[in-house]
C-alpha cells in the first residue's frame, strides 16, 4: 500500500493531479452535459407526432387563388370531413363538400369527384408542418407523391395552410392553396 499526498492508501503506483488536471474537469463537465442535452433535445416523431395525434372534424375549406388573391369556398360554406393521425404514424383524410346528392347518371358522378378529397399514407411532422407519402388517394396524381401541410395549433383548433400548387378538383382556377380549420374531435 502506498499512500497519496492527501494520504489515502492505494495499491500500485501514486498519480499525483495537478492544478492543471484540476481546471479540466469543469470543462470536460460542461461538455458532458452540453452533450447529454443535445441528445435528450433531439427533435423525435413522437414528441412532434403528438400536436396532430388524434381525430380532427372538419369546421371550414377555403381557397386563396394566387393570381387574383380571392378567397371562396370551393365546396361550400358546410363542407364536411375528417382527418385522422394515428399513434403509428399514419394519416388519414377525408373532406366532401356542402350539399353532396347521389348521383343518376354518369356525368353527375364525375362532378363528385370536385367535392371529394380524399387520401391516406405515412405522415412525418417536422416543426410546423407534416407531409404525408400518399399511398392511396381519391385521385392517382397523388399516389406516390409527398403532401405537404404547414400547420398551427390553438389548444383544440388545427389551422392547416396546403402549399401553392394547381389543385385537380379545381384546375381553372390556377395556383390555389388551401386553408382549412379542423376542431379536435371528442
Amino acid at each position: 500500500m502506498v499512500a497519496d499526498h492527501q494520504g489515502r492508501q492505494h495499491q500500485g503506483r501514486v498519480t499525483r493531479r495537478t492544478r492543471e488536471d484540476s481546471s479540466r474537469e469543469p470543462a470536460a463537465q460542461t461538455i458532458g452535459l452540453i452533450f447529454v442535452a443535445c441528445l435528450t433535445a433531439q427533435p423525435n416523431f413522437e414528441t412532434n407526432s403528438a400536436k396532430v395525434l388524434g381525430i380532427w372534424k372538419l369546421v371550414s375549406l377555403e381557397i386563396e387563388v394566387q393570381g387574383t388573391g380571392q378567397i371562396e369556398p370551393p365546396m361550400g360554406e358546410k363542407p364536411t370531413g375528417y382527418a385522422i393521425f394515428t399513434q403509428e404514424g399514419r394519416a388519414f383524410f377525408i373532406l366532401t363538400g356542402e350539399l353532396r346528392e347521389p348521383a343518376t347518371n354518369d356525368e353527375q358522378r364525375a362532378g363528385l369527384l370536385n367535392t371529394l378529397v380524399a387520401y391516406t399514407g405515412t405522415y412525418r411532422v417536422e416543426g410546423d408542418k407534416w407531409i404525408t407519402k400518399v399511398e392511396v388517394a381519391w385521385n392517382p396524381e397523388w399516389v406516390g407523391s409527398e403532401q405537404t401541410r404547414f400547420f398551427e395549433l390553438d389548444h383544440n383548433r388545427l389551422k392547416v395552410l396546403s402549399p401553392w400548387r394547381v389543385m385537380p378538383n379545381w384546375p381553372s382556377k390556377g395556383m390555389t392553396r388551401s386553408i382549412l380549420t379542423f376542431d379536435r374531435s371528442k
